[in-house]
């Protein structure tokens, strides 16, 4: 590793991550939750105006801030396309033959467009202090100072209730435990 650390490490000033909450510099503490996504393109118009809805919905249920975070980076399809490769050869004939006619329209999806993967996540934040003279989020309301213990059950508590919102909807979730 080179002397000055990762980008985003020196970024957000991360200390720690120690059962699944992340330290940054200041006392601060979060929790970040992968969410699942749902294909919009492939539903119908209504059901676009639901899943707006809902997720208005959900955001407007919440009474702490989130941070909503998108990655959008290219898919490995040669890595794929290798193990997809593998397991075929272990099938049985009429299966392997699908698996291979897979595999060869991804080549060709591949050389035409590029295959996007899309991550998000939520990033949650325990409450913190607000500084000396300082005021807090939300409206003006001065923010007490939490503690280790206390901001992991906050956050346990936290993404708890993100996770039962959003499997209402569909949405599979999973709290990430490291970098």
């Amino acid at each position: 590793m080179s002397r000055i650390g990762f980008v985003q490490t020196a970024h957000v000033g991360l200390e720690a991550i120690e059962d699944d909450v992340a330290r940054l510099a200041g006392g601060q503490y979060r929790a970040v939750l992968e969410v699942g996504s749902l294909n919009f393109a492939l539903v119908g118009e209504r059901e676009q105006e639901a899943i707006v809805a809902g997720f208005a919905g959900f955001l407007n249920s919440l009474s702490f801030p989130v941070q909503v975070l998108v990655r959008v980076l290219p898919i490995d399809v040669d890595g794929y396309l290798a193990g997809l490769e593998r397991q075929a050869r272990q099938l049985p004939e009429g299966l392997a033959e699908l698996a291979r006619d897979h595999a060869a329209f991804l080549r060709q999806l591949a050389r035409r467009r590029t295959l996007l993967e899309r991550r998000f996540c939520l990033v949650v934040p325990a409450q913190t202090g607000a500084g000396p003279g300082r005021r807090g989020w939300p409206f003006g309301r001065r923010a007490t100072e939490v503690g280790a213990d206390a901001a992991r059950r906050q956050l346990t508590f936290r993404c708890d209730e993100i996770e039962r919102q959003l499997a209402r909807r569909g949405q599979a979730v999973r709290r990430l435990a490291g970098l």
